[in-house]
């Protein structure tokens, strides 16, 4: 965004508003990336928040090296991995429909498709939950973000042929989640 550097500028001479434009640029963007990284989303809005917060903190350490989204991205990845770390892998069927939330529902299709949508949808997020975080964090921000390879390499402080090559085995383990769903099914 060209006025992003203004922004940040402003922000730092002690400008509220301008800092506060920042966050409703990016915090629904943030927010959508971190449910699918801590598979919550009451604890993904806490640790948005957090992550504002601390970016509001060390706005002065941001280099402008990169765009103002991957640093805050960064902080954001840090902060949800810590969490992560310190929960237990617990999931109960309340917390599953929290991830997935409520699907528009196409008033064209009859009922029994609906419902063939909805476990199909509820098949891929129980499958990219049990791929490992660097795995769903790539196919994350390729394939739900549209991020490219140089954004992702720069918010996962990576190189791209890492970021390839996590890519190609997240889509190659999510495949075979898959498989094992549809199979346990027929």
């Amino acid at each position: 965004m060209s006025d992003e550097p203004q922004l940040i500028r402003a922000s730092l001479a002690g400008d509220s508003a301008s800092f506060g434009r920042l966050v409703c640029r990016y915090q629904d963007r943030l927010y959508h990336t971190v449910v699918h990284v801590v598979g919550s989303r009451e604890d993904a809005r806490d640790l948005v928040q957090d992550a504002f917060v601390q970016a509001f903190l060390r706005l002065e350490s941001f280099q402008g090296a990169s765009a103002f989204y991957t640093w805050l991205y960064r902080i954001a990845l840090n902060l949800s991995l810590s969490w992560k770390r310190k929960q237990r892998p617990i999931q109960s069927v309340d917390q599953a429909r929290e991830v997935s939330g409520s699907e528009p529902i196409d008033q064209g299709a009859r009922p029994e498709q609906n419902l063939d949508q909805d476990e199909r949808a509820g098949q891929v997020r129980r499958a990219l939950a049990q791929l490992s975080d660097e795995h769903r964090q790539v196919l994350v921000l390729r394939e739900m973000e549209g991020a490219s390879y140089e954004t992702i390499a720069a918010m996962l402080e990576l190189p791209i042929g890492t970021v390839r090559s996590r890519l190609h085995r997240a889509r190659l383990e999510l495949r075979d989640q898959l498989r094992e769903v549809l199979q346990e099914k027929g």
